[in-house]
């Protein structure tokens, strides 16, 4: 291989390590977002399940009171 050759290939690898460092940094970050999504997601369900129960006592105290009126 001559000279040019070797300074093309040695670009070209140093540009993929580049590529490579670039999507390894963004994989990354994707991962902590959806780290961070998927907390945000289980406390929204708690929240929910929490309203939800809070609505059906409403509802039950709702009914014993019209029939004991």
């Amino acid at each position: 291989m001559d000279e040019p050759d070797i300074d093309t290939l040695t670009d070209k690898v140093a540009q993929l390590i580049a590529v490579c460092e670039r999507l390894q940094q963004q994989n990354q970050h994707l991962l902590s977002q959806e780290r961070n999504w998927r907390e945000e997601r289980m406390q929204l369900i708690e929240k929910n399940d929490l309203a939800r129960h809070k609505v059906e006592a409403m509802i039950l105290r709702l009914k014993s009171l019209e029939h004991d009126s």
